[in-house]
């Protein structure tokens, strides 16, 4: 299913179970009947029309599944007396809990994946099935790990409630970093043979923008939008014909999406007059200076540095430090970025992205031998295939150059 419906279905989802939640006070139980709901809405909306209150159908669906469940667990009769009144749809609470959800979802007691997975159910409103295919893993193993979250989310004794003021901030970032993993896996896949995932970058966007909506104050919000819509520009001419990778400095730019470079643009301007500069802010400036730059020659590498500069000192993350050495060689020459690169090689032991820079770099300081072993351990431990045929393709060619056939 497809289209409008769709769109409509993923933004009712977390409003739906929200109201669920609340009236059940079980969570788990409440995203299963949501998530039935949603699959009968998805049966029968293309075919009978979309009903007048979408909302409250599909909270009196939920409902009912929810409460057909506890008829089956004889130990929560008592909860389903109190519980199982299913409200006519005038009577569907106007409050929007998809921030509230969100939070829940990206509990600390969570792991990454999990976190992303349930988000991407609970508030993406992608079925199990949907979520296996964007990750590979069979559907099986998706639902345990679905499962096992939202157990661990009921142990640690989360309440639905938006967290105090002593854990807002930590939780809020919780919430943005687990919506920028779900967009760099869509926007450049780990594994598998397709560069973008489009069904995961597009939905980290959609999400991010609902947060945006309701915290349209919060710079750092605002920043990691920006931060999505201004590299997304850039997927249109990210790959050729045949789907292989098309590096930054190659690409032809009459192809990038200029109404996003627009959005993202405005948006990180007005994230930084607000005062405090976070990192999204941070990432989402390099990513408009890029955009900015008409021919990649016209790129301002001295502003990139300085800004990967203070994201490092803000971050200490190693991949922040990758793309620091690989600015400063831009600035300084490319002596200069291996040389930072040797440094960074403790903190990402055995990373491909660190041999692909180094190998870059010294094809760029006319060390085609060295780049030519460096491109070939890169292939050797990158997990995307795109991303493998990109880097043997460019062993090959120096490789060829240097035989001087």
């Amino acid at each position: 299913m497809t289209g409008p419906v769709e769109d409509l279905l993923r933004d009712l989802a977390p409003q739906v179970l929200g109201v669920l939640a609340r009236r059940s006070g079980d969570f788990a139980l409440a995203e299963d009947a949501v998530q039935e709901a949603l699959l009968a809405a998805a049966v029968h909306w293309p075919q009978d029309g979309v009903p007048d209150n979408p909302r409250g159908w599909l909270l009196q669906v939920a409902t009912r599944k929810l409460t057909d469940q506890w008829r089956g667990e004889a130990a929560r009769r008592r909860r389903e007396d109190a519980t199982a009144a299913e409200p006519p749809p005038g009577e569907v609470p106007a409050q929007d809990d998809t921030l509230v959800v969100l939070f829940l979802c990206c509990h600390p007691a969570l792991s990454a994946a999990s976190a992303i997975a349930l988000t991407l159910r609970a508030v993406g409103g992608l079925t199990t099935a949907e979520i296996a295919r964007a990750f590979l893993v069979p559907e099986s193993t998706m639902a345990q790990r679905i499962s096992r979250a939202k157990q661990t989310v009921k142990k640690a004794g989360s309440t639905f409630a938006m967290p105090g003021p002593d854990e807002w901030a930590a939780r809020l970032r919780s919430v943005l970093h687990v919506l920028y993993l779900i967009f760099n896996e869509g926007y450049t896949s780990s594994f598998g043979g397709e560069l973008h995932r489009t069904e995961l970058s597009g939905e980290a966007i959609r999400l991010a923008r609902a947060v945006h909506a309701q915290l349209p104050e919060d710079a750092e919000v605002a920043g990691l939008l920006a931060l999505m819509l201004l590299t997304d520009a850039r997927r249109p001419a990210r790959t050729g014909p045949d789907g292989e990778l098309v590096p930054l400095e190659r690409q032809d730019r009459s192809r990038w999406d200029t109404a996003l470079i627009t959005e993202g643009v405005d948006l990180v301007v007005a994230a930084t007059a607000r005062g405090a500069i976070g990192e999204y802010q941070l990432q989402a400036s390099i990513a408009a200076l890029h955009d900015d730059a008409l021919h990649a020659e016209d790129t301002d590498w001295p502003q990139i540095l300085a800004l990967y500069r203070l994201l490092e000192r803000m971050t200490d993350n190693p991949v922040v430090s990758l793309n620091c050495a690989v600015a400063a060689a831009m600035v300084h020459g490319p002596e200069t970025g291996l040389a930072l690169v040797a440094e960074l090689e403790p903190r990402l032991p055995g990373h491909h992205r660190t041999a692909a820079v180094r190998a870059h770099l010294h094809e760029k300081a006319g060390n085609a031998a060295e780049a030519v072993e460096h491109y070939r351990i890169a292939a050797a431990r990158t997990t995307s295939t795109p991303e493998r045929r990109y880097l043997l393709d460019q062993a090959a060619r120096l490789a060829h150059l240097g035989d001087g056939s």
